[in-house]
């Protein structure tokens, strides 16, 4: 698993992933600690953090179904939102196979009768996976057809 540096290197990454996998990406930057989104304590026109870096966001934005969004923080983090499900604080160097994951058909729903409830599994590379809860009326038919 490479390490991505910094935001642009994650952006790279899924622009990489949405061509080998012939998706449309949109990607928006928020440079600075006045426009991203962690940083409302920021004072007015003050664009760096105490140590005088420029904090830099990204939200990304791939066409097509499953609707995925990532939203890459300062922070080494990311929002991940795979159709409805939100999946908070994946480490930005697992992005792009979480990312790959979902694009490729590995990740799906499991399902439970009792009691009832569904979630969203991820696998990552070297053996982990990403495990994230949905509310039963968040299924959309795409995951409504990956459940297990």
């Amino acid at each position: 698993m490479e390490h991505l540096h910094s935001t642009e290197a994650a952006v790279a990454a899924l622009r990489t992933l949405a061509r080998e996998y012939e998706r449309e990406i949109e990607v928006s930057h928020d440079i600075g600690a006045d426009q991203t989104s962690r940083r409302t304590a920021a004072g007015f026109e003050v664009t760096t953090d105490p140590d005088g870096s420029l904090p830099h966001e990204a939200f990304v934005e791939f066409g097509g179904s499953p609707r995925l969004s990532v939203r890459l923080y300062p922070d080494d983090d990311a929002l991940i939102t795979v159709e409805t499900v939100p999946c908070h604080d994946v480490p930005r160097d697992d992005v792009p196979g979480f990312v790959q994951s979902v694009l490729s058909g590995l990740a799906h729903v499991r399902g439970r009768r009792f009691p009832p409830g569904y979630w969203l599994i991820v696998p990552l590379p070297g053996d982990r996976t990403y495990k994230e809860l949905i509310p039963m009326i968040a299924l959309t038919p795409w995951l409504n057809a990956r459940v297990r």
